[in-house]
């Protein structure tokens, strides 16, 4: 895990959506509540955003760009294409 350690996997799906299935490491704040919980996210890290689709995490890095944050990447089309393992909570 030695290359996540500078960077922050963001899952922004509701919570519901978070436990069917998310991929390991991945912090859970929904798009939803992003503007209340930017305390969470540390500017100095690179931040990597999914969702189902890739719509919402587009937004959220929307948001987080006028918030300052300039480290930011996301998954395009989600996490419905990802390849990798899921956990389950």
């Amino acid at each position: 895990m030695e290359q996540l350690k500078n960077r922050l996997l963001l899952d922004v799906r509701e919570q519901n959506e978070y436990k069917r299935g998310y991929i390991p490491n991945a912090k859970n704040i929904p798009l939803s509540q992003l503007q209340q919980r930017l305390g969470e996210i540390p500017k100095e890290q690179d931040i990597l955003l999914y969702c189902q689709s890739g719509m919402r995490s587009k937004n959220a890095a929307r948001v987080l760009q006028k918030h300052g944050y300039t480290r930011l990447a996301h998954l395009r089309g989600g996490v419905s294409t990802w390849s990798g393992k899921l956990t389950r909570s």
